[in-house]
């Protein structure tokens, strides 16, 4: 089977859990700013879009090389026999990045490396006229970093963010992959306690529940390579079964999600409902300052609590930061998350963080306040 050099694409600070999870499935991977590099076949592509919880997207590297000049350009990309790529009636758009080279202008480079596939493919194709790009999609990039080009196909199509569960949103929500790299920071597994204080659309537990039951997250949606001539239906179909043979039926989430708001918990419950693990999690419309149930020890919190960007807003905001110590501090053997970009959560919340890391929710630098517990060990 043909192989292919490949790389997961992320948000920055998560590159290092892009490549855990790859190694984690068998890869042997580079890690670099932004992407993690690997090796596979189309079986391998087809696995990487269904289980990676973390990136963005999978992309096809068809090519690196040099380019100072738009004739070097051009002709590196007319020297790729794209037949092997791209049938007759695809459609290729070419995207274009360009940093730190001397070719600046990124419609100039979009516009020359574009002109070289088409050359390249008419000659093959025999066509004289413009080729019809009527088929399937194949989109290409063009990304030049210190004049050093990488041509790439993605074979993703929409983000791996976007699962296919989330049927309805509140304001501000975290992205899905983003929230999966918030649990996977932590040190929860399906045998603690969850909990999410300030649920809002029901992202995190939803994501938590999603791995404590091992359902690849891609299970729901579709993907661009589906549609590719050099892509088997049935191989596609067969990997997709053996994802679904691996989730774990009988296993019992505590997962607990609350949210001040009930328009909130309707909504989490939706799209918990869509990712079939509205059976795992617990929702309930009650304040952070009334949440006094708490049950179990070791348990984990992960929230996404209001930043508080605007002036008018601070104020509110610091007085449930105040809240969030009140209530999660006295839990000592429970380890608590929280991410937001206010820089002085600590000051309100009232405890040192054992760690912060820096992350970056969409374009917003944000910190993950990290609240290491001591664990009580069970004799029984």
């Amino acid at each position: 089977m043909r192989e292919f050099k490949l790389m997961a694409t992320c948000a920055a600070g998560i590159e290092a859990l892009v490549g855990n999870e790859l190694r984690d499935l068998g890869y042997q991977v580079k890690v670099e700013n932004g992407r993690v590099r690997f090796h596979g076949t189309i079986k391998d592509i087809i696995k990487c879009n269904l289980w990676l919880r973390t990136a963005d997207r999978i992309k096809i590297i068809i090519s690196e090389f040099n380019a100072t000049t738009f004739d070097q350009l051009f002709n590196q990309i007319t020297s790729i026999k794209w037949d092997q790529w791209l049938p007759m009636d695809a459609a290729f758009p070419m995207e274009g990045k360009s940093h730190q080279s001397k070719l600046h202008s990124v419609p100039d480079v979009q516009a020359i490396a574009k002109k070289a596939v088409v050359k390249e493919l008419s000659d093959v194709y025999h066509r004289r006229t413009r080729l019809p790009e009527t088929g399937n999609l194949y989109p290409l990039e063009i990304d030049l970093y210190k004049n050093r080009a990488m041509l790439t196909m993605d074979t993703t199509g929409p983000s791996l963010f976007k699962r296919g569960y989330r049927v309805a949103k509140g304001p501000a929500p975290i992205k899905e992959n983003m929230a999966a790299a918030l649990v996977e920071l932590t040190n929860w597994n399906a045998s603690k306690p969850f909990i999410d204080p300030m649920c809002g659309s029901g992202t995190i537990p939803i994501e938590a529940a999603l791995m404590g039951r091992n359902i690849a997250p891609g299970l729901k949606r579709s993907f661009t390579f589906e549609n590719w001539d050099f892509v088997d239906d049935k191989l596609v179909q067969s990997t997709k079964e053996e994802a679904a043979a691996k989730i774990k039926n009988d296993i019992h989430l505590n997962i607990f999600a609350s949210d001040i708001n009930q328009n909130m918990i309707d909504i989490a419950k939706v799209n918990a409902e869509q990712a079939n693990v509205l059976h795992d999690i617990t929702f309930k419309q009650v304040a952070v300052n009334d949440l006094n149930d708490i049950h179990g020890d070791n348990g984990v919190v992960v929230s996404n609590p209001p930043y508080g960007q605007r002036l008018e807003d601070q104020r509110a905001t610091h007085k449930l930061y105040q809240q969030l110590g009140k209530v999660f501090r006295p839990l000592h053997s429970w380890s608590k998350y929280f991410i937001t970009s206010d820089l002085n959560f600590e000051k309100y919340y009232a405890q040192k963080a054992t760690k912060r890391r820096k992350l970056y929710n969409g374009s917003l630098r944000t910190d993950y306040f990290q609240f290491w517990g001591h664990p009580i060990k069970n004799n029984k």
